[in-house]
């Protein structure tokens, strides 16, 4: 992998990552949330991977929250992520994943939940949310709902729903 760059997204990116995730996802459900949430979600992490200035990733973060009976704990949400087939393991993945990680520490995010793979997700420290008394919003898988504890204090005898921005109620929850 050479001249990878991981960069915010850009106006100009929007036409590439609606193809890279047509072409990841083999539709365009991510992409038409993707396209509704930056017209209706301003706080958001939008990262790119561009390989020799060729739009070849695409992740996104924004926000979410869990609602327990005692408070309302705002984080972050990972979701979608994609990466064009013609590249994917080939790490490019992973190296969005942990900028946008990076980023949301220096944001002093609580936690960060990503309904995706049980077998990709736990290597940047992602953990079934059941774990933690947490559960997605939707009927989802108990292994694919993980939450990756940024401040384990502040999740600590919590328990309840994790809340996902609403535009994410008209797309697909298999993400």
């Amino acid at each position: 992998m050479s001249i990878l760059s991981i960069r915010d997204e850009q106006p100009s990116d929007h036409d590439a990552i609606r193809s890279v995730l047509v072409a990841a996802f083999e539709g365009t459900v991510e992409a038409d949330l993707v396209e509704r949430l930056r017209m209706s979600c301003p706080d958001q992490v939008s990262l790119v991977a561009a390989l020799k200035n060729v739009l070849v990733g695409h992740i996104l973060f924004t926000p979410a929250c869990i609602d327990s009976l005692r408070r309302v704990i705002e984080g972050w949400a990972l979701g979608p992520m994609a990466v064009h087939p013609d590249q994917q393991r080939t790490g490019i993945g992973s190296l969005m994943v942990e900028s946008g990680i990076d980023c949301l520490r220096q944001k002093a995010a609580p936690f960060v939940a990503v309904l995706g793979h049980s077998d990709y997700y736990p290597r940047f420290g992602f953990e079934r949310a059941s774990w933690w008394n947490l559960r997605a919003e939707w009927e989802v898988p108990d292994e694919a709902f993980m939450i990756l504890p940024l401040e384990r204090r502040k999740l600590r005898l919590e328990s309840g729903i994790v809340r996902y921005h609403p535009e994410f109620h008209s797309a697909s929850p298999e993400r």
